[in-house]
């Protein structure tokens, strides 16, 4: 932990004390309700409103993003997803976002929503998270609009080790294919104030306002530091001109995403209303941003493993190196193979010779994790090798910055103060150790306590 902005608690009063020594002292010299009498000079000090100060601890997240391919989590599909998750690397947070949990036909984009494949997929997360408790995990999400963990978790340490290691779900919104899945220790909960959960999905796909592609999104805050991430799938396509149409659903995104506002917690945390209005903010998804290159050329560079010289040809990376759609956000080194498109036998789909049913696809990078904001430092970024879909899993784990905001009015009493300590003939006159006695140790041991 660490404090920044770090003041004396009592300003006037420590820099009085520092002051030359005088043979008088008026009432103008020390202020902030400071009274002095002038008779026997003893101090009293109330109500005196602490200078802020902010301390800051870490958070470990995981993000991840797969395109399931519009099949079910059945089978051996555990095994992957705990592949996947990294579970022996265990995170404070697990932010899972997926495309295509449906098949995107027509009844499933204008139909009603379902939201059964969506509770079979968090089912299977908190047991694979939690694996080691042995028992069902809740798949209603604990927090929401009116709900917060300042209310349901006590500020202490104390608790089962066990329970505290357990993860529950705290965020969940399926959107046709779209889905996204949030998940917070339960430690995170007992130590931090969690709070202000919303979420918000933005339709753009057929007529830019059908559910194919789009957007989920959740909005929260962990104590003074608000976080949102948002799980998208962009426009398909590798012709030219179809990464403009993705640059286009990309700022719909941002102007339609709204998180609704809260009176709950608004005076200490005010909430934000926007995707840039939060501290810290994570885009993950199929964005399906292809390359500018020849396949030939494309399934050479990969058959040597030049990621660097191939990623010369990436749409994304030319947006976030011009200020595109994404200008200001990062990614980081990307150092694995294409994660689409594979055939059911674990190979790219097309290329010469050409299989009979198989679409040729140009190998790309269409599964991508970007973040915004001060305080974030990536620790991995790689792909999982499931051949559940003919997308290939990708994941990331940050270490980032919370901020705890300390700013209140406290009461604070020292009376029957020896006048040997301020009486200008005595005490304060009689050199610097006598001076920093008993009240300046009480500043020292203040500060040094934060």
């Amino acid at each position: 932990m660490e404090v920044e902005n770090k003041k004396p608690r009592y300003p006037s009063l420590f820099n009085w004390l520092h002051k030359e020594d005088k043979q008088s002292y008026s009432l103008s010299e020390i202020e902030d309700g400071v009274e002095v009498k002038s008779d026997d000079y003893d101090l009293s000090i109330r109500s005196l409103e602490f200078d802020p100060y902010i301390l800051t601890n870490e958070l470990r997240i995981f993000v991840g993003t797969w395109n399931v391919g519009g099949r079910s989590p059945v089978g051996s599909l555990a095994v992957d997803l705990e592949d996947w998750l990294n579970i022996k690397n265990a995170a404070d947070m697990y932010v899972l976002g997926f495309q295509e949990i449906v098949p995107l036909k027509t009844l499933t984009v204008i139909g009603a929503e379902d939201t059964t494949v969506a509770t079979s997929w968090n089912q299977l997360i908190g047991r694979t998270l939690n694996k080691n408790f042995g028992h069902q995990c809740s798949t209603t999400p604990m927090l929401n609009s009116s709900i917060s963990s300042c209310n349901d978790y006590p500020n202490n340490e104390e608790g089962n080790n066990n329970n505290n290691n357990e993860y529950k779900l705290v965020a969940s919104k399926k959107m046709v294919g779209v889905f996204i899945s949030v998940w917070l220790r339960t430690e995170v909960m007992r130590k931090y104030c969690v709070s202000n959960v919303r979420v918000c999905s933005v339709a753009c796909g057929v007529m830019g306002y059908l559910g194919n592609k789009g957007s989920v999104a959740v909005s929260m805050a962990i104590e003074g530091t608000s976080f949102c991430f948002v799980g998208a799938h962009l426009a398909s396509g590798e012709k030219k001109g179809d990464e403009g149409r993705r640059n286009h659903q990309v700022a719909e995104i941002f102007r339609r995403t709204c998180f609704s506002r809260t009176t709950k917690l608004q005076h200490h945390y005010p909430h934000p209303l926007t995707i840039l209005g939060h501290d810290r903010i994570f885009w993950f998804g199929d964005l399906n941003y292809r390359l500018y290159s020849e396949d030939n050329v494309a399934r050479h560079m990969i058959r040597k493993q030049d990621w660097k010289a191939l990623q010369e040809f990436d749409q994304l990376q030319k947006e976030l190196e011009e200020g595109g759609v994404f200008e200001g956000w990062k990614e980081g080194i990307i150092e694995f193979a294409p994660t689409y498109k594979y055939s059911s036998s674990n190979r790219y789909c097309g290329g010469l010779p050409s299989r009979y049913g198989e679409k040729q696809r140009t190998p790309a990078w269409c599964d991508r994790i970007l973040w915004y904001g001060k305080g974030v430092e990536q620790l991995h970024y790689l792909r999982s090798e499931s051949k559940f879909s003919d997308h290939r899993p990708v994941s990331a784990i940050f270490s980032t910055q919370i901020e705890i905001v300390s700013s209140r009015k406290e009461l604070v009493e020292l009376q029957s103060i020896p006048s040997t300590m301020l009486h200008p003939n005595h005490g304060v006159n009689n050199g610097d150790e006598d001076r920093k006695s008993t009240l300046l140790s009480l500043l020292i041991e203040d500060i040094q306590g934060c």
